[in-house]
């Protein structure tokens, strides 16, 4: 269902009409002026060609960020014409520009990874109807409920999470029985690929609340050296339909912005973007983001 924007813009947007995060998940009953103005600013915007490949050299350069002039190299447009497009895609929060020095460092906003899908899932209605869960699962990927005898496994590629520090705020590995302690019985399962464990996924209870019983948070790990072989793909699907069976009517979880393949993922899974939630706590010292995700059960 579309939701309401707040009028309050990303972290470092540079006017009111960028962005929007997602904090209000009353049902609406059609789409307002407003926010069809707004949508529609974006994707005129980006029915440039010049500045649809702006956009990819951004999101795809290893760096994260371009200098003007390498930007415009790589583009093969003059300086001052990138500059141009820089400045229209700045306006509207596509992007953030940075002084290093006497250079422009351009990069992507992570809000629009999340903020210019969930504007076109809104426009097409498909909020309304999200899908069951990933297709094309993997043949050679099994999934099976944990064991006490996969923890070690688990707790290592737990901690290969936490070393990118883009999987979660927490920076110590728990024990064994306590990170088994936080996931609710039966609802927790790994995923094997050449007979070995690369992956799980777990449910934690949202709240000890008698009335949130069927509302979980979940969260999915997958070894660095098997990721792309759609071990992800195969927890999703475990995890959506086994929930579904065991009666839980709401999943949820927070990614951050910068982890575009989970986003994808949870998406395929017919979970949906609530929010962007700017500055919600600190890692290492600095203030981060995440995206509040969600999915309804189509069975209870």
């Amino acid at each position: 269902m579309p939701t309401t924007p707040v009028t309050q813009p990303p972290a470092r947007a540079a006017d009111s009409r960028r962005l929007p995060l997602y904090e209000d998940v009353r049902p609406a009953p059609s789409l307002t002026k407003t926010d069809a103005e707004n949508y529609a600013e974006w994707f005129a915007l980006l029915a440039d060609p010049t500045r649809v490949r702006l956009l990819h050299a951004l999101s795809t350069s290893p760096s994260g960020a371009l200098r003007i002039g390498d930007l415009a190299r790589q583009l093969g447009i003059s300086q001052s014409t990138c500059s141009h497009h820089v400045d229209l895609l700045k306006k509207v929060g596509f992007v953030i520009v940075d002084k290093v020095g006497t250079s422009s460092m351009v990069s992507v906003n992570a809000a629009c990874c999340t903020g210019l899908p969930h504007a076109a899932d809104v426009i097409m209605g498909t909020l309304s109807s999200p899908p069951c869960c990933p297709e094309d699962l993997p043949t050679d990927v099994t999934t099976r409920p944990v064991v006490d005898a996969d923890m070690p496994r688990v707790l290592a590629i737990y901690e290969e999470g936490l070393a990118t520090r883009n999987a979660t705020f927490e920076t110590q590995v728990p024990t064994a029985k306590q990170m088994r302690a936080r996931w609710l019985p039966g609802l927790a399962w790994v995923a094997e690929l050449d007979e070995e464990v690369v992956g799980w996924t777990a449910i934690t209870p949202a709240s000890s609340r008698e009335c949130y019983r069927g509302v979980g948070e979940t969260s999915v790990y997958v070894t660095e050296a098997a990721r792309g072989r759609g071990v992800g793909k195969a927890l999703l699907f475990t995890q959506v339909t086994e929930a579904d069976a065991a009666g839980m009517w709401t999943l949820q979880t927070s990614i951050f912005p910068e982890n575009r393949a989970s986003l994808a993922l949870h998406h395929s899974a017919g979970y949906r973007t609530l929010a962007v939630r700017t500055r919600i706590a600190q890692l290492d010292g600095v203030w981060r983001d995440t995206v509040l995700l969600e999915r309804r059960s189509p069975v209870n």
